[in-house]
């Protein structure tokens, strides 16, 4: 694991969407919006257990996070790494409620079976364009 350069952190710690990039069972590419936090150094997104991203890493942990700035889209990131740990319960919407404070300043309204992929960065780097 990496520690994130300052930027790539600002980055996870505003209210930013990021893109989970994860394997299909036949190879191909996933990619889906999610909502990001950093916990501690590894970065936190939620999901549904079941989800097919969720289901991709299950299979392979590995997975590729980009991430842009919302009101400055030139300035982006990307994150390469995998999903150390998932958590769930009540360790989970903790985190979960955390994240949703951050982007609509509630806690998560739907309170379905979730849990948190917390991601340990093994490559990252960040660039702003024009």
């Amino acid at each position: 694991m990496i520690q994130l350069p300052e930027d790539v952190r600002a980055l996870f710690e505003g209210a930013n969407i990021g893109h989970v990039a994860t394997t299909l069972p036949t190879g191909g590419p996933h990619s889906v919006p999610v909502w990001v936090d950093l916990e501690g150094d590894r970065i936190a997104f939620l999901t549904g257990p079941g989800s097919r991203k969720a289901r991709n890493l299950d299979r392979d942990p590995r997975l590729a996070i980009s991430i842009t700035r919302q009101d400055q889209p030139y300035q982006m990131a990307q994150v390469r790494g995998r999903v150390a740990e998932r958590l769930e319960g009540d360790a989970a919407w903790k985190v979960i409620d955390r994240i949703s404070h951050k982007y609509i300043g509630q806690p998560y309204p739907m309170r379905t079976d979730r849990v948190v992929c917390l991601v340990e960065p093994e490559r990252a780097w960040g660039q702003t364009f024009g």
